[in-house]
């Protein structure tokens, strides 16, 4: 079962969040219609017309600067992003390609929703325990932490190549569990897919939908117990429990 009520939750009291990265800590098409237009560029030699025809074969339209809500990029591994498009330019080694699918993303500039610092300083004075558990790769997702500036906020960091499997397996949810020595009962999933969501309800814990990234509030609905603007209304609903 994936559903369960919010009433379930409310005699537990929550003491760890664990979040997404790409949609959740950070907006994610202001963040990676950056990247895409970066990579595709790169990948094309310059060509804007080759760019073009492989951003839209991943699901990325130029024009618009809009990903396609089925976009292997939004909620897929960087493995799976090279796989996918590693056939379209033969002149690449797999290898070569995930390389730079890593380099680039680790570069582009993250777009805040809010501002991250005392939103996450304010949880840990809380005493809340805090974690990411992101289908990035884990160096990208770190460089994305310390560029703004709050890697030391974070009790535990996941990557899909950290071990513990990739969402929406709950493998990473039972890794934060581990790791700060909380039941799922007691920790809050965010995100904005529902990749975040189905994760975070296979593991036992209460799910908190966000509308930063691609999906809608009725895509959402469905494995949320809450959905919040940003995780900026975070603190209120807490406070409200």
């Amino acid at each position: 079962m994936l559903r369960k009520t919010q009433e379930q939750y409310m005699a537990s009291q929550i003491k760890g969040l664990l979040f997404d990265k790409d949609g959740t800590l950070f907006d994610f098409n202001t963040t990676w219609a950056a990247w895409a237009e970066q990579f595709f560029m790169d990948i094309a030699d310059q060509n804007v017309s080759k760019a073009r025809e492989l951003a839209l074969g991943l699901g990325y339209d130029f024009a618009t600067r809009t990903y396609d809500k089925t976009s292997v990029i939004i909620a897929g591994t960087p493995n799976e992003v090279t796989s996918a498009l590693i056939s379209a330019v033969p002149s690449w080694s797999f290898e070569a390609m995930l390389a730079h699918v890593n380099k680039v993303a680790s570069e582009v500039p993250q777009a805040e929703p809010v501002p991250l610092k005392p939103l996450l300083a304010g949880l840990k004075e809380q005493g809340l325990k805090l974690g990411v558990a992101t289908n990035d790769a884990e160096a990208p997702a770190r460089a994305h932490l310390g560029n703004a500036g709050i890697t030391h906020l974070f009790d535990f960091i996941a990557g899909y190549d950290s071990g513990f499997g990739m969402k929406p397996e709950p493998g990473m949810q039972f890794g934060f569990c581990k790791a700060v020595g909380l039941d799922p009962t007691e920790v809050l999933m965010i995100g904005d897919s529902t990749h975040d969501l189905i994760s975070g309800r296979r593991a036992g814990m209460a799910t908190v939908a966000v509308l930063t990234g691609i999906a809608e509030a009725h895509e959402l609905e469905p494995f949320a117990d809450v959905i919040l603007r940003h995780i900026g209304d975070l603190p209120g609903y807490l406070a409200s429990q």
